[in-house]
């Protein structure tokens, strides 16, 4: 396609260095204009760091994934100052939120020092201006849309979303965006998402390296999801391309 994108969510540190150098090398004959690259810890986001300083399409977001233990009290403070000395470069705290998939390999573990940590981000996030990048799936969406509401924050960016209508409805009216990966070809769930989601709060996301398919996930197999995602608006593609395009733009400051 000729139409400008954005990926929205890519772990582009876990690719291996032959794979981080052929996606970068690759975005122009894509077109793909920028890779928003977030990060799961320190040691995750000194990576995207040093990725975004040598190419310019990658635009880090830095934060501490979920889906694993909690960080210690060390590591979390360094994460903080990390967060802290980087606030101009970074374009958004990410990807925090809640350990739902964690929780259903042990339903012993407690979500409460979760939320405390997730309020930690979501504080700093209003307080830096940025937008946030969040893990908030099935019943913990309705957690974290409590606790952006508490703080105020109407920039919320939840990857790959999965709820019910309820919080569907809750997420429109507060005016949070979300994203949409590839799955979107085989998933009804999603299909039926991106049918009663709002397009001007839509963004595209491989959330690579998760694999779609047999072949590497790359940041090309957005464009299969904007094919998809015209057919089900009943769109005309170049008005999906360019209003998907502007939302991510301007979310993200670029």
């Amino acid at each position: 396609m000729p139409f400008p994108i954005i990926d929205a969510h890519i772990h582009l540190d876990q690719y291996s260095q032959i794979d981080q150098t052929k996606i970068i090398k690759e975005l122009i004959h894509y077109h793909i204009k920028a890779l928003i690259a977030v990060s799961t810890n320190l040691a995750s986001a000194k990576q995207i760091k040093s990725l975004a300083l040598a190419h310019k399409e990658v635009k880090p977001v830095y934060g501490y994934h979920p889906e694993q233990e909690l960080p210690s009290e060390q590591e979390l403070q360094q994460l903080i100052n990390f967060l802290e000395e980087q606030k101009e470069t970074m374009v958004a705290i990410g990807e925090v939120g809640l350990p739902y998939y964690l929780r259903q390999e042990n339903s012993l573990l407690k979500v409460e020092p979760y939320i405390e940590l997730l309020e930690c981000f979501i504080i700093r996030a209003k307080n830096f201006q940025k937008p946030l990048v969040l893990h908030a799936v099935y019943g913990d969406a309705p957690i974290v849309c409590d606790l952006l509401e508490k703080h105020s924050v109407k920039l919320a960016h939840f990857h790959w979303f999965k709820g019910d209508k309820k919080t569907i409805e809750r997420m429109v009216a507060n005016g949070y965006c979300i994203s949409v990966t590839p799955d979107i070809l085989y998933k009804e769930r999603t299909r039926n998402l991106v049918a009663v989601y709002p397009l001007h709060l839509i963004m595209v996301e491989t959330d690579g390296p998760w694999q779609f398919s047999k072949e590497k996930t790359h940041p090309k197999m957005i464009h299969f999801t904007m094919r998809e995602i015209a057919k089900i608006k009943k769109l005309p593609i170049k008005e999906v391309y360019e209003t998907i395009f502007t939302t991510t733009e301007r979310f993200y400051s670029l």
